[in-house]
């Protein structure tokens, strides 16, 4: 099975009138996505993608079971929508707007936390399992870097993922889902939290990781190894290996603090747990093989 969607996932979509949630609309449903309506405030009535609009999340759930929502509305109108789908008790949230207010991110995750529910971003791509759905802005048509296999793929970047899955690709795998938590400084759902869905999803044979250097996701995930949370092979390639050293980065994740946060301190942490890490995103495949991970 997929993890956190697939082609039986219902999904509704706040902001679908916009040209971002109308575009993506399409794609997600040629992918194969189950996109059942849509919902933008003060345009109830309108069709987008032959789909309904409404209201309020709450309007459409009267007519339509909903699973999940994909959000593509502005930064500061995010913590207001992700709150909307949570009250209307949706469990799986992706949010992509990038430059989401701190303290809005800091209230999203909390709430996610107490609502027992999974909120993807901000500042993301969001989630896709090839060749059956998606909610997010996944070029999917390319099939070179979102082909179906056995691979789960955890990213912080937006711009390393098609890099990275491209070369999982090339060396013969393919990917059962790949998540993008997000870039930004507090993500509303972290790495580690998601390790558990991989370990017991029976088409994920090896994860990998895509970080950066700040924030200590990467050695939460090492934790999770060491605690045995986490027992399927794992690489790891990390960007800002040549970042130079007490310089602030632009990246908004890309702090480093308290002695933690640090490529090097990333690559001891993960190595020690037993992982391998790449020096560049063309031995990803490679150490998979190195792993002995099956090719399916």
């Amino acid at each position: 099975m997929s993890i956190f969607i697939d082609r039986t996932t219902k999904v509704l979509v706040q902001g679908i009138t916009g040209s971002e949630g109308s575009f993506w609309t399409k794609h997600m449903i040629d992918l194969g996505t189950q996109v059942v309506c849509g919902v933008t405030p003060g345009k109830e009535g309108q069709v987008v993608e032959r789909l309904p609009v409404y209201h309020s999340v709450a309007r459409a759930l009267r007519e339509h079971d909903v699973e999940a929502s994909m959000i593509f509305v502005p930064p500061k109108l995010t913590k207001d929508a992700v709150f909307e789908a949570l009250a209307s008790g949706i469990k799986k949230i992706v949010t992509m707007a990038d430059g989401i207010p701190l303290f809005d991110m800091v209230a999203i995750r909390q709430a996610a936390l107490e609502h027992d529910a999974l909120v993807i971003g901000g500042n993301t791509s969001g989630v896709i399992s090839p060749e059956e759905a998606m909610m997010g802005s996944f070029p999917h048509w390319i099939e070179r870097v979102y082909k179906k296999g056995n691979i789960g793929v955890m990213t912080r970047s937006g711009s390393l993922t098609n890099e990275v899955t491209a070369m999982i690709v090339k060396e013969g795998y393919g990917v059962s889902t790949l998540i993008g938590v997000g870039g930004d400084p507090v993500p509303a759902t972290r790495f580690a939290q998601m390790l558990p869905y991989f370990e017991q999803d029976d088409e994920t044979e090896a994860v990998v990781i895509i970080g950066e250097l700040g924030g200590t996701m990467e050695e939460e995930v090492a934790d999770a190894m060491m605690q045995g949370i986490f027992t399927k092979p794992l690489v790891a390639f990390l960007g800002g290996r040549t970042a130079p050293k007490g310089q602030k980065m632009g990246h908004a994740g890309a702090i480093i603090t308290g002695g933690k946060g640090s490529v090097e301190d990333k690559i001891e942490a993960l190595t020690k747990a037993g992982a391998l890490v790449a020096e560049r995103p063309s031995k990803v495949g490679l150490l998979l093989e190195q792993l002995q991970v099956k090719k399916k």
